[in-house]
């Protein structure tokens, strides 16, 4: 039996994108399946800031950001005092942007168009 079928993991999650309504929707969509979304940023520096306030066991990152790159705010975060899974986001589906969101650290990559799909909810499950 899948973990989620008997027993719902909350995970607490940090939105990090430039833009304010899709940060709004993925709020919308991480909180529908039951996670808390402790922070929002739109910015690297803020994101930084943010991460290290609340302590987030997860953040859900964009990779175009006005002031750095997700790929380089992954970096920094997963060398954070905790263990912080960090998801990158993006419109670009070029395969090989996933395989960049693993040598950042990241956990995985998810295509903005598939936010709400089963691949940004198992990558989030499974912190």
């Amino acid at each position: 039996m899948a973990r989620w079928d008997h027993e719902r993991v909350v995970c607490s999650v940090l939105v990090v994108d430039d833009d304010p309504a899709f940060r709004e929707l993925a709020a919308r969509v991480l909180t529908g399946w039951d996670h808390l979304v402790v922070g929002e940023a739109g910015t690297v520096a803020e994101a930084l800031q943010r991460a290290s306030e609340l302590r987030p066991d997860a953040a859900l990152v964009d990779i175009g950001l006005p002031d750095g790159d997700g790929f380089a705010l992954t970096d920094r975060l997963v060398r954070l005092p905790w263990a912080l899974h960090v998801v990158l986001i993006s419109a670009d589906t070029d395969p090989a942007t996933a395989r960049a969101a693993r040598r950042a650290g990241a956990s995985g990559f998810v295509a903005k168009d598939e936010l709400s799909g089963h691949a940004l909810r198992h990558l989030l499950e499974a912190v």
